[in-house]
């Protein structure tokens, strides 16, 4: 496992233009100026925020996937983002991993953004995603996901003696007027799985009329935050030690005392609570 050098890319997003999105961050990607080993960038970053998957949506294989596998291939890095995905007529908002060469993976968001009615306009993801990239255990996840930990636990396995991840991404639209929660859950989230945790967020005003910051952050396993960026269009490589992250979790092995529970066990509570109601 060596050290993994990731670049965030913050930026504005041209309202509802996947032409003109894939255009600009083609050329940020170009001014990254320095080899890297994982290029991350904002939720649907070929739209922005927005409900008009009916109009919007890609199948697989199509314009978005093949601009990122032609950005993997001529950077060499690991590419991130979500976009809006077609599947047998259905609506995702899907993150997708695209490694040099084409092997890729596909994340679907679970947690739907209700306030935004997104869960009435797109398909739930069932389950998550723990990719492998220079020896590296990686989960990316999207926006709204960060407010529910249970999903994105970071679990010990006794046998292998490991730990399930060492980076957890989330790429965003977080708008401003949210930006303390942002903040505070970024490090939550590193500090109880014991991780880095990287977000990605957009900057600028979309077509609703909602402001964005940014506070993209690298923030370390202890909760520091290694590097952060607001309010304008940044990009930022930076190199995360492998041997600091394992120094500290054998320093501090809190996962050793982590309760054991599954998502699926807490829902047949929920249901026996429920049924034990009526």
């Amino acid at each position: 496992m060596q050290d993994l050098r990731v670049t965030i890319i913050q930026s504005d997003l041209h309202w509802e233009d996947i032409g003109a999105n894939l255009a600009s961050f083609e050329e940020k990607i170009w001014r990254i100026g320095q080899s890297t080993d994982v290029i991350i960038l904002p939720e649907m970053f070929t739209t922005g925020f927005t409900m008009k998957a009916n109009k919007l949506a890609e199948h697989m294989n199509m314009r978005t996937f093949k601009w990122m596998k032609q950005m993997a291939d001529q950077t060499g890095a690991l590419i991130l983002g979500s976009f809006i995905a077609n599947v047998h007529d259905r609506f995702y908002n899907r993150l997708l991993w695209m490694e040099p060469g084409g092997n890729f993976k596909t994340y679907d968001k679970r947690h739907l953004f209700r306030m935004a009615e997104e869960q009435q306009v797109y398909a739930q993801g069932e389950s998550l995603l723990i990719g492998h990239w220079k020896g590296w255990r990686i989960c990316p996840l999207i926006c709204y996901d960060l407010r529910f930990p249970v999903w994105s636990r970071n679990r010990w396995n006794p046998s292998l003696k490991k730990l399930s991840y060492d980076l957890m991404i989330y790429v965003a639209n977080w708008p401003m007027v949210r930006s303390t929660a942002w903040e505070t859950l970024l490090r939550a989230r590193a500090i109880e799985n014991l991780s880095y945790a990287v977000g990605v967020n957009r900057v600028g005003i979309d077509g609703n009329g909602i402001e964005y910051n940014g506070q993209s952050s690298i923030i370390g396993p202890k909760g520091d935050s290694i590097f952060t960026v607001e309010g304008i269009e940044s990009i930022k490589t930076i190199e995360l030690s492998s041997n600091a992250l394992q120094a500290y979790r054998d320093r501090f092995p809190a996962y050793l005392d982590a309760d054991d529970f599954s998502v699926e066990a807490e829902a047949f509570e929920e249901r026996d609570f429920l049924h034990g109601l009526s």
